[in-house]
């Protein structure tokens, strides 16, 4: 994005930023808007300056805040996607473990699954595995939309189970 960013504009990000610092404007979307209007960027890049202008995007954040902030007020819930990064250590070296704001993507080539403290008492484990039947575990991705075609819910750090890691090592395998 960062080098498209110059490409089409002809001036690096750190001067798009420069200009946003400059113009005393704070919030996002007045940002973008700013952005749009004066300079004639699409809002892809709008939101990408605006992101890096304010240092929130998970690029400037620590992944050890994103994980701390997901889990407020939910600690008890941090055995669960312990086990979860447990589970999944053995299916190959391959995998990049990406925190976001508020979920942590597994990712093979393409995203596998989805970690997400959704309550204080629940964690989400989004799976994409395409052409699988959803079961009474196994739900559609309900809030995932199409980021993954199942969830599961998960309130103890038991439920990760063998079946539950056989779920996560098909969907890895399918993200090859």
């Amino acid at each position: 994005m960062e080098d498209s960013l110059k490409e089409k504009t002809g001036q690096p990000l750190e001067h798009w930023i420069k200009v946003v610092k400059q113009s005393g404007i704070e919030k996002h979307k007045a940002i973008i808007d700013f952005l749009k209007k004066e300079h004639d960027f699409t809002y892809g890049f709008a939101n990408f300056v605006a992101h890096k202008a304010k240092k929130s995007d998970a690029g400037s954040i620590d992944d050890t805040d994103l994980l701390k902030n997901q889990y407020k007020g939910k600690e008890h819930l941090m055995p669960i996607y312990e086990a979860i990064l447990e589970a999944i250590q053995n299916f190959g070296d391959d995998i990049t473990i990406t925190p976001k704001k508020t979920s942590v993507s597994l990712i093979r080539k393409k995203q596998f699954a989805l970690v997400k403290p959704a309550t204080k008492t629940r964690i989400d484990l989004g799976l994409k595995i395409k052409d699988k039947p959803t079961g009474e575990r196994l739900e559609n991705s309900g809030p995932f939309g199409t980021m993954c075609t199942h969830r599961v819910r998960l309130s103890k750090a038991e439920e990760v189970d063998a079946e539950l890691i056989a779920w996560l090592k098909e969907a890895y395998e399918k993200a090859e």
